[in-house]
């Protein structure tokens, strides 16, 4: 406890010494690795208050008996330590500070630094002079960006230096994309350095969003070329303007009133926080991207914020062509819900109670909470899949298996005094029923009740079938039944050269016995176990499977035998008329007109005599 009380005490001389400037501070351990990075308007009073004040809950009480030295940059002005805190905590990552569940490499936009420029997308932002624009958190949205570019402007994709001196010696010529009439040949100087400019600069401005300043420039010019009887070149700007629109109407319009704006909420739970940013320009929204920042000191709504905003600003403006000190958009509003206690350098804070932009936050708003409940769902997938996996290692070893039973099958008959025998085959997919591979086999073969029999056969036409078109084959099979119908199924896995390449057991109904293939001592399980569980549902989803069929099946041929009774209909026409009218009852009630259209005049007239008087 002294130990403890004589570094305080160093840290307290530390902490009083700090000048009562805007800066960030750093915590180190004993090892030398920075464990918390923070921010203060006033550095002195805030270090100071981490020693000087009770701390109640664990994480905090734990950081301040981790410190063991402090160090700290002094700043111009809290945003400067606010955006300073932020980038330190990307580069160190500390184990106290807020984490940003957003690492991905998001795709730009580049307008290249060159002669000519190209435009393409990129994930690496090199900072040689070029424009980028982004980063696009949808693909798709960028990928119609830039076919609209393609369609609407040609222009150069190669990577030749083309200087005015290799233009001027015609050290190039043109290529396929020129004959295409994708590019306009400024390699052969087809086309001037000045117009491909005007080009660029209209595609700058449709990245930006200024898509209505480029179709006002583009109608000027489409009047101008009209007016000197230009018609073809009037025609082409024309169809361009139809693009841009196109493309416009598209965009989220909020309101033409609202002009440019930055939009952020947040929604928070005990562990994470989910910033939801939307760029607004012109009236329309441009981009919209989500975060989600898990907590480590119990931060505050107003904590998380900042520190969202800083980082998202920064990320989403590093494309601009001038961007401000610091990072930040030239966006001079931002929305949010409640006072963050903070100045921006020339921006202006909003929080809207009415109108517009009230609802804008409230879209916002309503983004953060899907983009929490598609967490939720994804996790809950994931843990589902996680159970899965235990529940077969489960399984496996329960059962003595040599693999994982990924992929089970269960096989019931089902026959009445050896009428209709059906046989139900189940498949059961990651412990889950996969209902779409369920298969129902008639019995062929076998005359009479003989259970055996029957399992032999079916088991022999399931795995002949999977073996001959190379379909997966099961890592478990289990049937219904004891001894007799386990060995009649390993008799024919035998016939396929199949044995002892898949796991069989038998389930028998009275007391729940797992039988293996020549052992006659049978394997019981805990009753409560989920191996049993798992075996039981599929004894019980196959008996019901093959009942239900078994069912529709002797009803079906009970009708069809009704209906065969009747001079002139056969069981093709029986089927027919099932087909059509799915009962006998429908098919009473039908009139000789509709039967006909169905079977014909004559026996249509059979089959209505026959109703009238059966005898």
């Amino acid at each position: 406890m002294s130990g403890k009380l004589k570094i305080t005490s160093v840290l307290l001389n530390i902490a009083h010494s700090l000048p009562e400037n805007p800066g960030v501070y750093q915590y180190f351990d004993k090892h030398g690795k920075i464990i918390y990075i923070g921010k203060a308007k006033n550095l002195k009073k805030r270090v100071s208050s981490y020693f000087t004040k009770n701390h109640p809950y664990g994480k905090l009480l734990y950081l301040v008996h981790s410190i063991a030295d402090i160090k700290y940059i002094v700043v111009s002005t809290e945003l400067d330590a606010l955006l300073l805190e932020n980038n330190l905590i990307k580069k160190y990552q500390p184990r106290y500070n807020v984490a940003l569940k957003d690492d991905k490499t998001y795709p730009w936009i580049c307008i290249k630094n060159e002669r000519f420029p190209r435009v393409f997308q990129t994930r690496n932002f090199i900072r040689d002079g070029s424009h980028y624009f982004g980063p696009y958190t949808s693909l798709k949205t960028m990928y119609t960006i830039l076919d609209l570019i393609k369609k609407l402007y040609p222009l150069r994709n190669c990577t030749l230096n083309l200087s005015k001196e290799n233009i001027e010696n015609k050290k190039f010529r043109v290529c396929l994309e020129y004959h295409l009439k994708n590019c306009l040949g400024p390699c052969e100087a087809l086309q001037s350095q000045e117009r491909y400019d005007e080009s660029i600069s209209q595609i700058r401005q449709v990245l930006k969003g200024n898509i209505a300043s480029v179709i006002r420039q583009l109608k000027e010019l489409m009047w101008a070329y009209s007016g000197k009887f230009d018609f073809e070149n009037a025609q082409l700007l024309k169809e361009k303007i139809k693009s841009l629109e196109k493309y416009q109407s598209r965009s989220v319009i909020v309101s033409p009133a609202i002009e440019d704006a930055d939009v952020f909420s947040i929604i928070t739970d005990d562990a994470f926080g989910y910033v939801n940013y939307l760029k607004v320009v012109n009236g329309a929204i441009v981009q919209a991207h989500t975060i989600e920042m898990k907590k480590k000191l119990d931060e505050s709504k107003e904590e998380l914020l900042l520190l969202a905003i800083a980082e998202l600003r920064h990320r989403f403006s590093r494309g601009s062509e001038n961007p401000p000190s610091g990072g930040h958009s030239e966006t001079k509003e931002i929305i949010v819900p409640f006072e963050l206690g903070m100045d921006f350098a020339n921006v202006e804070f909003t929080i809207p109670q009415i109108g517009d932009k009230k609802k804008l936050l409230d879209l916002s708003m309503r983004n953060a909470e899907y983009y929490r409940k598609e967490k939720e769902n994804r996790d809950a997938f994931s843990s589902k899949e996680k159970s899965a996996g235990r529940i077969l290692n489960t399984m496996m070893n329960d059962l003595r298996l040599k693999d994982l039973p990924v992929h089970i099958e269960c096989f019931d008959n089902s026959n009445i005094q050896g009428s209709f025998p059906v046989s139900a085959c189940v498949v059961f997919k990651n412990a889950k029923p996969s209902k779409k591979d369920y298969r129902i086999f008639h019995i062929k073969t076998v005359e009479g009740p003989d259970d055996f029999a029957s399992m032999e056969e079916v088991i022999y036409r399931r795995y002949k079938r999977l073996a001959e078109e190379k379909q997966p084959l099961p890592q478990l099979i289990i049937i219904d039944g004891g001894k007799g119908q386990l060995s009649s199924a390993v008799k024919s896995l035998e016939k396929l050269s199949l044995g002892g390449q898949i796991a069989v057991i038998g389930i028998a109904k009275k007391l729940e016995e797992l039988y293996y293939p020549g052992d006659s001592l049978p394997l019981y399980l805990n009753k409560k176990s989920e191996t049993l569980r798992i075996i039981q549902q599929m004894r019980d989803e196959a008996h019901r499977f093959g009942l239900k069929h078994h069912r529709g099946r002797r009803i079906r041929e009970t009708i069809v035998s009704e209906l065969t009774a009747i001079k002139g209909i056969s069981d093709k026409t029986a089927e027919k008329l099932l087909q059509e009218f799915k009962s006998v009852t429908k098919v009473k009630e039908t009139t000789e007109e509709k039967i006909a259209e169905i079977i014909g005049k004559e026996k249509a007239k059979n089959l209505i005599r026959y109703f009238k008087d059966p005898l």
